[in-house]
């Protein structure tokens, strides 16, 4: 009987991890104009380097600062991944073709914020606003492990 217990247990805990598989979501994605004095921090007086913090900010143009920016904080319950890369689809009011710009990431096995920006010419002022994104979250092999999307970027089912 405690064999049978025994071996019971031990599968159950063979199962558990596979039950648990892992989980990356968007927990957030916030859209949104940041003037470059928005990413000034004290310690880059002294260093003459960019502080990030926490977070992780990818641009489409590196020495531009102010831009559009997509605020993503990605929760990761599983395994590092890295070689994933986010996909940013946008259709600005300029035209109705989505415009796909790619970020390569390295994504912790943890919650991480990354800050993802269109700068310079790739965005071209503080009064433009989307019309409507997609954001998606691929794997190395091409796989869409999250997705998230504003409300105009398809019709609803019916």
């Amino acid at each position: 009987m405690r064999r049978a217990f025994l071996v019971l247990a031990f599968s159950a805990s063979l199962a558990a991890p596979a039950a648990r598989a892992a989980q990356i979501e968007f927990v957030r994605v916030w859209p949104g104009w940041r003037t470059a004095e928005s990413f000034d921090r004290i310690s880059e007086y002294f260093t003459g380097h960019e502080a990030a913090g926490s977070e992780t900010i990818l641009r489409t143009h590196a020495a531009v600062r102010a831009g559009f920016y997509y605020l993503v904080r990605v929760a990761n319950s599983g395994t590092a991944l890295a070689r994933a890369k986010f996909s940013l689809q946008i259709i600005a009011p300029t035209s109705p073709e989505p415009t796909t710009y790619i970020f390569p990431v390295e994504l912790a096995a943890r919650a991480t914020v990354f800050e993802l920006g269109l700068t310079g010419a790739d965005w071209p002022d503080k009064k433009t606003h989307p019309v409507a994104w997609r954001l998606d979250l691929l794997a190395a092999d091409g796989r869409i492990l999250a997705t998230a999307k504003s409300f105009l970027w398809e019709k609803p089912a019916q």
